[in-house]
């Protein structure tokens, strides 16, 4: 009963998925648009960095910000934070409540352990809670049963672009279980670029060197402990300068190393009565220190202390479990218990711990109705630290027209939290007497969560005479009580050195406010051909429309534009004889302003390629590969300096 499952079991006519409602379902009986990314399209895109994998997803923005950091945008309110996701590995969030940002670049994950990533399209609140907003990543990793033997890759290419992973996977008696050591090196932009009159020169390089284990124990036929252990240890460097004022206190302040710890442990037990009666309990704590310290001298005899050392830990129980209760019903249901705790002294005025404790519980139920009939429903009931009590529902109807072929309509509600930032953020320097020399950002006394409304119709379906899966979809989501940036005069009466009227030049600070309301609208396409074994193609299409009202004004007035008008996404790949492989992806995304500290960025158009060989050896599988990225030239990402650069790396890797 607890054997595990493989990518073929999802690979099936139509995927099978288990991210919308915890319960497993084929993509045309799905409450919501479900993209799958495979390992087979991980391999085809040539990607090397898990945001990456998100172009292949419709409507989905990516962009390498800098110091570490990567921005991913759904149908608008774009930033350098991935504040309106929930971002789970094997169940686990990595969703950060001090800032919102998702820590990508830090993951203790290879990502030659993935097995699949499911991408829930739109609001998901009902399985996932709070901050399922636009969307749920659901990274989910290989079985120790998938990992038995060796593996061992490595990666060499242009701009400091370097990887090496080995992992061993066995088993002994009711024991599985894998190791992955992996350490990655990265210079993602040009060192020297331009913005305009300003030369810019970037300090990005980065070395993570990261261990991630899995061991699974069969208890008996019926349960299973599971247990996982992840450290990532990131030395890394950051910041900018501009060559023609080298001197300018601001580039001073950014810290150019930073040295980064994030661990992790989590168990899972599992009892499988029958593939549709089980329940598990999952624990895990996780831990992400944050080391970049910095000291200027801004002022003969006044020296500026900005220490950006930050910790942020969760420890989380949860309980979940699935059944049928009746030949024609089944119903997921669970509980979490969460508690977040961060600490950053230059973004919250102090060195006290800002923790909240979170309570939720959830029911999804499937009724089919008829054979052409699947109704479905669920909720999800939390109490969060600073929104109080939510209630995040969702309807659908999934109607089988034809064999093959599907239309959906659903609705939901879901909400986002403030992060700790958000609502008690203190952001500014000081000296070393104490006194606050520049304030950067502040946080109103109270805000209140994010709502989101959202509808869809859909069509799902599966001509089979073709050997096509198609998905169309057509939505509107309609956000209220958005949390945005403003500029606003310091606070009466702040100790400033030099002393400065509050609204004198310069003398402005961002402060988080909330309001206004903003219409997401739009379509997307989603599309899986394949004639025959050796070729496949998919494709990705969204048209996006975003609009706010005249309250968004004074908060972000580049909302409207936060997201391309046009996205598209192309991956096709044709397996010849003799192991040779040849793939390629084309990317395009119209013009669009990232917002808060991102900028307006033209249309980007990115082509990439991989030709790549295996064969046996001795028994062993080999594998070689050269990957060439953005062969058509240059673009740039997030910040007109932020140039990405045509580049191209090898790759090798041996099975056995």
């Amino acid at each position: 009963a607890c054997a595990a499952l493989t990518e073929a079991d999802f690979l099936d006519e139509l995927p099978v998925v288990l991210s919308v409602s915890r319960l497993s379902q084929p993509l045309n009986e799905a409450p919501a648009a479900v993209t799958v990314i495979d390992q087979d399209m991980i391999r085809a895109s040539g990607f090397r960095d898990i945001p990456d994998l998100l172009r292949l997803v419709p409507g989905f923005s990516v962009a390498y910000t800098r110091d570490n950091t990567w921005a991913v945008g759904y149908h608008g309110m774009a930033d350098a934070f991935s504040r309106r996701f929930q971002v789970l590995v094997d169940g686990r969030s990595i969703y950060s409540a001090a800032f919102g940002a998702v820590q990508w670049q830090e993951l203790p994950l290879a990502i030659d352990d993935i097995e699949r990533i499911e991408v829930v399209r739109g609001p998901n609140a009902a399985t996932f809670g709070a901050n399922a907003f636009l969307a749920v990543i659901n990274i989910i990793t290989k079985d120790p049963s998938q990992t038995a033997g060796n593996f061992a890759s490595v990666q060499l290419g242009e701009r400091g672009m370097a990887g090496v992973t080995a992992r061993h996977g066995g088993e002994s008696g009711d024991w599985r279980y894998r190791l992955t050591l992996s350490v990655q090196a990265r210079d993602r932009f040009e060192t020297d670029a331009r913005s305009g009159a300003i030369h810019w020169k970037l300090f990005e390089q980065t070395r993570t060197s990261l261990l991630n284990g899995r061991a699974d124990y069969r208890v008996s036929p019926t349960d299973e402990l599971s247990t996982q252990v992840g450290l990532a240890l990131g030395d890394w460097q950051a910041g900018r300068l501009d060559l023609a004022a080298p001197s300018r206190v601001d580039h001073l302040l950014e810290p150019r190393q930073q040295d980064v710890t994030n661990a992790f442990v989590q168990l899972r037990y599992r009892r499988v009565h029958s593939a549709e009666d089980e329940w598990s309990l999952q624990f895990y704590h996780s831990r992400h220190d944050f080391e970049a310290a910095t000291r200027v001298l801004a002022l003969p005899g006044l020296t500026l202390v900005g220490d950006e050392d930050a910790l942020q830990m969760r420890t989380s129980l949860e309980y979940s479990a699935n059944k049928r209760l009746a030949p024609a019903l089944r119903a997921a249901w669970g509980a979490e218990v969460r508690q977040e705790t961060a600490q950053a002294s230059l973004f919250f005025g102090d060195t006290g711990t800002r923790d909240g404790v979170l309570a939720r519980a959830n029911a999804n139920l499937e009724w089919r109705a008829r054979a052409d009939w699947l109704l479905q429903g669920g909720a999800m009931l939390e109490h969060h630290y600073y929104a109080g009590w939510r209630l995040s529902p969702r309807v659908a109807a999934n109607y089988e027209f034809a064999p093959g072929h599907t239309l959906r309509a659903g609705g939901s509600q879901a909400y986002r939290t403030p992060t700790f930032f958000e609502q008690e953020g203190y952001y500014a320097y000081r000296s070393t007497t104490g006194q606050t020399v520049d304030i950067v950002g502040i946080s109103p006394d109270e805000l209140g969560p994010e709502r989101i409304r959202s509808h869809e119709i859909a069509y799902v379906g599966h001509v089979r005479p073709w050997a096509l899966q198609m998905d169309v979809r057509l939505f509107r989501n309609e956000v209220t009580d958005y949390i945005g940036a403003m500029n606003t005069c310091l606070p009466v009466g702040a100790e400033l050195v030099p002393p400065r009227p509050p609204c004198a030049p310069g003398g402005r600070a961002w402060k988080f406010a909330q309001g206004g309301e903003i219409e997401v609208r739009g379509g997307e396409l989603q599309l899986n051909w394949q004639p025959v074994t050796a070729f496949r193609l998919t494709a990705n299409y969204a048209r996006v429309f975003v609009s706010g009202n005249d309250a968004l004004d004074a908060i972000d007035n580049d909302v409207d534009t936060s997201t391309p008008r046009n996205l598209v996404g192309l991956l096709g790949q044709y397996r010849f004889p003799h192991g040779w492989t040849l793939s390629a992806g084309f990317y395009r995304a119209d013009r669009m302003t990232w917002l808060a500290d991102g900028d307006v960025v033209s249309r980007i158009t990115r082509v990439d390629a991989r030709l790549a060989r295996r064969w046996d050896w001795h028994g062993r599988e080999l594998e070689a590969a050269v990957v060439g990225q953005s062969l058509g030239g240059d673009y740039s990402e997030f910040r007109p300096e932020n140039v990405f650069g045509r580049r191209a790396y090898a790759s090798f890797s041996m099975n056995w």
